[in-house]
């Protein structure tokens, strides 16, 4: 599994390029906080369903949470699944707002 800083996606999503970012969390944190990913809960990619970031398979896709450990569990479950370019955020929601705020 890669890893990608919290950094290098903001510098990237400044510089006007289109990520494909999934949040792993809850609805509830989701729509306390979020940075633009698609909302696509643990829970349903650990029941391998993928409907609606499928079409990502073969794309780069970094995947975030509140720390970086569900969505480290979500990467690995991706690439078992056969997506073969995942990237979890380290550190999560708490990185992004402990660097950059909300």
């Amino acid at each position: 599994m890669n890893v990608i800083t919290p950094e290098e996606v903001k510098k990237r999503l400044e510089a006007g390029e289109k990520l494909n970012l999934v949040d792993v969390r809850e609805p509830s944190e989701h729509a306390d906080f979020n940075i633009g990913g698609i909302l696509h809960p643990l829970g349903r990619i650990m029941g391998a369903d993928t409907e609606g970031i499928d079409e990502m398979m073969n794309e780069e896709v970094i995947v975030y949470c509140r720390s970086g450990n569900r969505s480290g569990n979500a990467c690995m479950m991706l690439e078992t699944m056969g997506f073969t370019n995942v990237k979890n955020l380290t550190g999560g929601m708490l990185a992004w707002e402990a660097t950059f705020g909300r």
